[in-house]
Parts: C-alpha cells; sequence; structure tokens
C-alpha cells in the first residue's frame, strides 16, 4: 500500500508539472512594457504581462483593460525599477519611442521591440493598428486581429448611428486647472476617433504631435457651437470651480446642455483607449438623443 501511494503521488507530482508546463505554454511569452499604450494593447489582446510601470495610476486613468494583480510594478515610466524588472523575468519587453532611453539596459534583461504609436505627423490610429497586428504575430495571438477588425467595424456602425445627431463639432478636453485645459487635436488619438465617426473636430488650431494643446479656459467662448466633451481624470478642486463659475455657466454649451463628461481614458493610449472613447460618445449622444 505505501509503494502503491507513493507511485500515486509520484504520478500526481508528474501530472502537476505536465499541466504548469501547458498553461505556461498557452500562456505564451513572459511580456514587459513600460508605455501604457502598449500594455492596454498586451492585456487586451491577452498576452501574458508579467511586468509594466505605474499600474495604480493605469488603473485609475485607463481603467480598462484589468491588470492582473501578479504584475510586477515598475515604478515611474520614465525611470523604471530595472530590478523589479528583472526579477520579473521577461523574455521580452516591449517599448516605445517614448522611452527608448532605457533601451540599452533592458536589453540586457531581455530583448527589446519598439513600436511608436505617437509620431510626428503620422496617424497614431494606423501606428496603433500596425503595433496591435505585429506585437499579434509576434505573439501568436489572434485576438489582435480580432480587436482590430471589430473596433473598425464598431466605428462604423457608431458613424451611421452618429449621422442622426445635430451635425455640431465636438471639442473634447481635460481640465488641467480651473483656468486651463488640454485640448484634444486632430493629431490625437481622440481626433482619430472623431473623424471615423464622422465628427467635426471643434479645435482646428494647432497642436504637437503628443495631441494636447494647454488652453485658457476663455478660449472656450470662441467655439460657441461645440459639444464640449470632457474627458477625465481631472483634478476634483479643479472641476468644482470652473463648474461654479459663471464663465462656464454663461457658455453657450452649458446653458444648452450640450456637456458630456465621459469616463477616463488614457489620453496617450492605443486601440483599447479609442474604442473606450467612441463607446462613451455613442452612449452620451444616444441618451441625450433619446432622452
Amino acid at each position: 500500500m505505501p509503494q502503491f501511494t507513493r507511485r500515486t503521488l509520484l504520478a500526481a507530482a508528474a501530472a502537476s508539472v505536465a499541466t504548469r508546463a501547458l498553461q505556461a505554454e498557452e500562456a505564451g511569452p513572459r511580456v514587459a512594457t513600460l508605455d501604457w499604450a502598449l500594455l492596454e494593447t498586451l492585456l487586451a489582446i491577452g498576452a501574458n504581462v508579467v511586468a509594466a510601470t505605474e499600474l495604480r495610476q493605469f488603473r485609475q486613468v485607463a481603467v480598462k483593460p484589468d491588470v492582473p494583480a501578479g504584475v510586477a510594478d515598475l515604478g515611474l515610466r520614465g525611470s523604471p525599477n530595472f530590478e523589479a524588472l528583472r526579477f520579473a523575468r521577461p523574455d521580452l519587453i516591449f517599448n516605445s519611442n517614448f522611452y527608448a532611453g532605457a533601451d540599452p539596459l533592458m536589453s540586457r534583461i531581455a530583448p527589446v521591440e519598439t513600436h511608436a504609436i505617437y509620431r510626428p505627423g503620422e496617424s497614431p490610429y494606423i501606428l496603433a493598428e500596425q503595433a496591435t497586428l505585429a506585437i499579434g504575430e509576434r505573439l501568436q495571438r489572434p485576438a489582435a486581429r480580432r480587436m482590430v477588425e471589430d473596433l473598425a467595424d464598431r466605428l462604423d456602425r457608431y458613424k451611421h448611428l452618429l449621422a442622426k445627431g445635430d451635425g455640431r463639432p465636438v471639442l473634447p478636453i481635460n481640465l488641467g486647472d480651473a483656468r486651463h485645459y488640454r485640448v484634444f487635436g486632430s493629431d490625437s488619438m481622440f481626433g482619430e476617433v472623431l473623424k471615423r465617426l464622422g465628427l467635426a473636430n471643434a479645435w482646428t488650431g494647432a497642436t504637437s504631435y503628443s495631441a494636447v494643446a494647454p488652453m485658457g479656459i476663455e478660449t472656450l467662448a470662441s467655439m460657441p457651437e461645440a459639444w464640449i466633451i470632457l474627458v477625465p481624470p481631472h483634478p476634483m478642486d479643479a472641476f468644482g470651480a470652473l463648474t461654479e463659475s459663471a464663465f462656464w455657466k454663461a457658455l453657450p454649451a452649458v446653458r444648452e446642455n450640450r456637456v458630456l463628461t465621459v469616463g477616463s481614458i488614457n489620453p496617450y493610449g492605443a486601440l483599447p483607449a479609442a474604442g473606450r472613447f467612441a463607446d462613451f460618445l455613442a452612449e452620451g449622444f444616444s441618451h441625450v438623443r433619446n432622452g
């Protein structure tokens, strides 16, 4: 009996090892990243993410996709903890042009692959599509192509839905403080989504390729026809001070209930952020139209 028990235990242990090995194989390579746009892409396609940066803030700002509890936090995007990265034992590190300065040190830990989503004069949406497909192919994740195709279909459906609206331009902004805001121009991911939804961006001025320009709050008065889309996160004291001000209450958009506040979104995101923004717009405008 003891011998039988021992054989049984050995067989069970071997089966457990085989199961873990199969699970690890199914999970795919252990990957890490410093860039939030790449992080949300990796999470959305089901990659085996083991380390990333500023996870607490990512969960608050990007919100979705969910970050598994076991992902190691590497600290600040601009100055990551390389020792923590080493302990996470990644097989592959994905990085962007924003944090290329870390490549020499990271390459001592694991191979580094770079994907740029924000480059001067180029469409961040198209670059995000290209990065998603390339990463999906590299990690053998069919979900990457499905995400690209599903989002394109969803935007097309929303475009037909929103075509029934009032035709006014849309101004997506994020508050810096009670006197300043950041506006998302045509070269931002939000601006790209507006184009694909058939909506005009009320902001026609210049922005940098990083997509936002700090503006004085008084400039809102120069766009009286626009819908104002407030994209959190905002400093709560700034939001309260602005919305209680006489200036804000006098704006035509405020008086005519043409202000939508959406959920928090990563402003430098990839396709998941684009889809989240589009979902919020479709839901918000549908609610306004249907009461």
